[in-house]
């Protein structure tokens, strides 16, 4: 079973910048991919952007532009670099890894941004 710790998330005004980060306890190259997703309250959790094992990303269409995955494979840590804030990016933001068919989660970061 994969481990998966987040941090990163606050408080922020609109148009400002976060990073969030996934301390990942097993190796990724075990992962077939990994990802950010986002719950805001009334809403289901869904796909901001991931990274597969060999590097190809995929992002929501809400944050092209904005939003970068990336990964740093030996320190076994994912980020998400948030530009560009708005209001309605305002949710729990979870770290996911695929791993052998399991679908692996963290405990979730707060992200607010203020208008």
């Amino acid at each position: 079973q994969v481990q998966l710790v987040e941090s990163g998330g606050g408080l922020v005004q609109t148009g400002g910048s976060l990073r969030l980060s996934c301390a990942a306890s097993g190796s990724m190259f075990s992962m077939a991919a990994m990802g950010w997703y986002r719950q805001a309250p009334g809403n289901q959790r869904e796909l901001v952007a991931e990274i597969t094992r060999g590097g190809r990303t995929n992002y929501a269409d809400f944050v092209k532009g904005r939003f970068t995955i990336s990964r740093e494979i030996f320190k076994r840590t994912l980020y998400l670099q948030m530009n560009s804030l708005k209001p309605e990016d305002t949710a729990v933001y979870y770290c996911n890894a695929e791993v052998y068919g399991n679908s692996n989660w963290g405990q979730g970061t707060q992200v607010t941004v203020s208008s």
